[in-house]
């Protein structure tokens, strides 16, 4: 029986949230969270993939990077405001104006 058909292999992929989804997402936990708190980006990703939420790790910080370049959202590094472009390591997500 090929790999495809086996009821007891892999899952197949399922699509990735669309861009507006992942936006929509940080924006609603960020500004839930309150003025004086952070998210952080896996919060995002395992709201949106249940448990196989790894895979939206990458996607959720491009649309963090893209909404905090807009002014919309502040990209956290040791609870610091940091350029979003080309940052690495462990972040947070924060709505502007609020003391995170």
């Amino acid at each position: 029986m090929p790999h495809s058909e086996d009821p007891y292999g892999p899952p197949p992929p399922r699509a990735l949230p669309s861009a507006d989804d992942l936006t929509a997402e940080i924006l609603r936990q960020a500004t839930e969270r309150g003025a004086g708190k952070s998210i952080c980006p896996s919060d995002v990703a395992r709201a949106l993939g249940g448990e196989d939420w790894h895979p939206l790790m990458t996607p959720v910080r491009n649309a963090a990077v893209a909404l905090a370049e807009a002014g919309q959202l502040l990209v956290l590094r040791k609870g610091k405001p940091v350029a979003p472009t080309g940052v690495k390591g462990v972040i947070r997500l924060a709505i502007p104006g609020d003391p995170a």
